[in-house]
């Protein structure tokens, strides 16, 4: 039986200032991440110890040095919340990785909840910049510079399972699943075939199958080895193929149909043959071709288009799961993308309120039209911008849902409580807990431990090697009858 697919999302955001001609984008990621003052924390380091970016799924140690901060440099980068997310700066960009979550629905409520924190980060950031300027977010994945940042998810998956299976049955799906995952994007990127319109963001940049880097030579399986639980049971697969999405409906199929197919792996449930003959031409091309047509070619001759191809997939997990029992929520995901394949056979233009790609496809036509403008108008590619810029007032994604022409999957209110609040069955129930409560005391944090100072003693670090445990269910009472830091590692000692 399949792990429980425990998931989360890590997202970096485009950053600009407005009117700064000196802009640094390390300086005004600083400056982003600090200026987050909603949360009642103190000046608590990620622990870097607890970490192996140079560890490869197939079985060997890369060459490198890990890079870690000094303890100051540490803290300038670092926030971890009080809802459990991590929020940092990575490289030039501003990143919020949700708290884990067990299902698709709070993971659309989570990576939700980080647009929020970022817009309110911005607003309070911009009123320490100089008279004049204007910092500006846009949760998208190129700068149109020839420069490209991710929008990685994580599953949870047994250590059991050959790497070597993962690879073959996830390629041609990631090379597909793009027809309702992509954002959508204007022109190409990196040498890429000139297009007018394109479905993913990311498409262009990926060179190679498999690997173990995210910036150069980027693979469409990524290999990094870190599983931030049991290292004996669990694996983490990193997905750094993925778009930066906005619609609710887009991120609730983008990790809710993968977890499915995920599991179908572990359950030994791949029952066809669906290698592409080349992958990464294929993530190009389907990218490449907005009406959804153009056939592929598979490994054992036939041609397939992209469509067709996760109708396959379709198939295997509604005949896997026809005699086993599905949580409701992965219950609806398969209606859904069942919906989703059905309208992009006939006409992807159906989906103008449900897929990212589509809805700024549609919404882009409507403007030419009344302006009389073609794809390459100035005023094309700021369209294709401003709907990822986060500022509700500003963005388009958000106009859309104003005007009741995006499909909501949660509530407002439910993103306004996971700004402030964790998932309440994962191992991030306690680690955001422990944050809000014992703030002052906490050392140290990465996402299977958490280290307290207590009274100048040596630190203790308390290990969360299952992220299944920590839950509201398994510790509310131990945090009731622990009313400092230094009860609760007693406690936890008894």
């Amino acid at each position: 039986m399949a792990t429980p697919k425990v998931m989360g999302s890590e997202i970096e955001y485009g950053i600009t200032v407005r009117g700064d001609s000196d802009f640094d984008p390390i300086s005004g990621c600083v400056l982003l991440v600090n200026a987050y003052r909603e949360d009642p924390t103190s000046e608590i380091l990620w622990d870097y110890d607890q970490e192996n970016p140079l560890a490869d799924a197939r079985g060997f140690q890369v060459d490198g040095e890990k890079y870690t901060p000094n303890q100051q440099e540490n803290i300038a980068r670092n926030k971890t919340l009080v809802n459990g997310a991590r929020y940092y700066v990575d490289h030039a960009h501003p990143e919020y990785s949700c708290p884990e979550v067990t299902n698709a629905r709070d993971l659309v409520v989570h990576e939700k909840a980080g647009e929020r924190i970022l817009e309110v980060s911005r607003r309070e950031a911009n009123a320490l910049l100089p008279e004049g300027t204007e910092m500006l977010i846009y949760k998208n994945n190129s700068d149109r510079k020839g420069n490209s940042y991710g929008c990685h998810e994580n599953y949870l998956m047994d250590r059991r399972t050959p790497f070597k299976n993962i690879v073959e049955a996830l390629l041609p799906f990631f090379a597909t699943r793009q027809v309702y995952c992509g954002a959508g994007k204007v022109g190409a990127e990196n040498r890429g075939a000139a297009v007018d319109y394109q479905i993913s963001q990311r498409s262009d940049f990926f060179e190679t199958e498999v690997a173990l880097d995210t910036m150069v030579k980027r693979p469409i399986i990524n290999t990094r080895d870190e599983p931030h639980a049991d290292r004996d049971k669990y694996r983490r697969l990193h997905v750094i193929v993925g778009d930066a999405n906005l619609s609710e409906y887009t991120i609730y199929l983008r990790n809710g149909v993968t977890a499915l197919i995920l599991s179908l792996i572990e359950d030994g449930g791949i029952r066809k043959n669906l290698s592409l003959r080349d992958p990464v031409k294929s993530i190009q091309e389907v990218s490449h071709d907005p009406s959804c047509r153009r056939e592929l070619s598979l490994d054992d001759g036939r041609k397939l288009n992209a469509v067709q191809l996760q109708a396959e997939y379709l198939e295997m997990v509604l005949a896997h799961y026809s005699s086993r029992s599905l949580e409701p929520i992965d219950k609806d995901v398969l209606t859904r993308w069942q919906h989703v394949l059905d309208c992009l056979a006939r006409d992807p233009m159906e989906l103008s309120q449900q897929i990212d790609w589509v809805m700024k496809k549609a919404m882009i036509e409507s403007f030419m039209e009344r302006r009389d403008v073609d794809w390459s108008s100035p005023q094309v590619e700021m369209l294709d911008l401003q709907y990822h810029d986060i500022r509700p007032s500003r963005g388009l994604y958000y106009l859309l849902e104003r005007q009741g022409r995006a499909e909501r999957i949660v509530a407002d209110e439910e993103i306004a409580t996971a700004v402030h609040n964790p998932p309440v069955d994962t191992r991030a129930y306690f680690r955001g807990s422990c944050i809000e409560k014992y703030g002052s005391a906490v050392f140290g944090v990465n996402w299977d431990s958490i280290s307290f100072g207590v009274d100048g003693q040596p630190i203790k670090r308390i290990l969360m090697a299952e992220p299944l445990k920590g839950t509201k269910r398994h510790v509310d009472e131990l945090l009731g009858s622990s009313p400092t830091a230094g009860d609760l590692v007693k406690n936890l000692q008894d």
